[in-house]
């Protein structure tokens, strides 16, 4: 067992220094918005790019406004006084409290969907992996059969030819063929299925709770320490 200046030591030493993050246009916003506070708690630099129908996504699920051409990070953050917290049902609302964790050191680093001479769009920029949350049953689709017009598929495919971690969240049910077959396709090309199915076994009593499951699932595959959830067994 580590003592604990030396296993502060060791998280100091592999903290995730570049991890991409896309936001497309399936339900499940909130999703993505956690996980973007989550992560600016883990890691150095969250390289986020957006595609045009998760801004639709965006306003009409948690009614955040987001301009892809003049980019305001504090738009998806959720600060104390957000006049668009304001307006959500409790308990969304509750489920995105607080913003980024206290302490939280990561920086955004916002990449447009049609800048394809973005860093992300080179296999030869590093990254400790990338996450499509929630990932469109049409970008899994333009992923897996090489047909990528923008930014969010090329990285995507920079991270599968470098056999880097790609994480897609699919929310959608039921599922047809079409998107059962592009999921196997995915996960037969490296990359790690996690649909957005929150378990109940761990003491949920909030929307959050939910939230937090997937979350915490999706950092778990990134190898990212965290404690948003009672775990099986504890």
């Amino acid at each position: 067992m580590w003592a604990p200046n030396e296993r502060h030591q060791m998280n100091e030493v592999t903290r995730p220094a570049h991890v991409v993050l896309a936001m497309t246009g399936a339900s499940g916003a909130i999703y993505s918005v956690r996980l973007l506070q989550v992560l600016l708690g883990a890691v150095k630099h969250v390289h986020l790019t957006i595609s045009p129908p998760a801004v639709l996504v965006l306003r009409q699920e948690l009614g955040i406004e987001v301009d892809l051409d003049r980019f305001e990070p504090r738009r998806l953050l959720f600060e104390a006084d957000s006049r668009e917290r304001a307006q959500l049902p409790p308990a969304i609302a509750e489920a995105l409290a607080g913003g980024a964790p206290s302490g939280a050191r990561g920086e955004i680093a916002y990449h447009h969907f049609q800048n394809l001479m973005a860093p992300i769009a080179s296999g030869s920029f590093l990254t400790d992996g990338m996450v499509i949350c929630p990932c469109s049953g049409s970008t899994l689709g333009a992923v897996v059969h090489g047909t990528g017009e923008n930014l969010i598929h090329r990285a995507a495919s920079v991270h599968l030819k470098e056999r880097r971690k790609l994480i897609v969240v699919p929310r959608e049910t039921p599922l047809s063929t079409i998107q059962l077959e592009n999921m196997r396709r995915a996960a037969e090309a490296g990359a790690v299925v996690l649909p957005a199915m929150p378990g109940f076994y761990h003491g949920v009593t909030s929307i959050r709770d939910l939230v937090d499951f997937v979350v915490t699932r999706i950092c778990d595959q990134m190898g990212i320490d965290n404690q948003l959830m009672r775990r099986w067994g504890d």
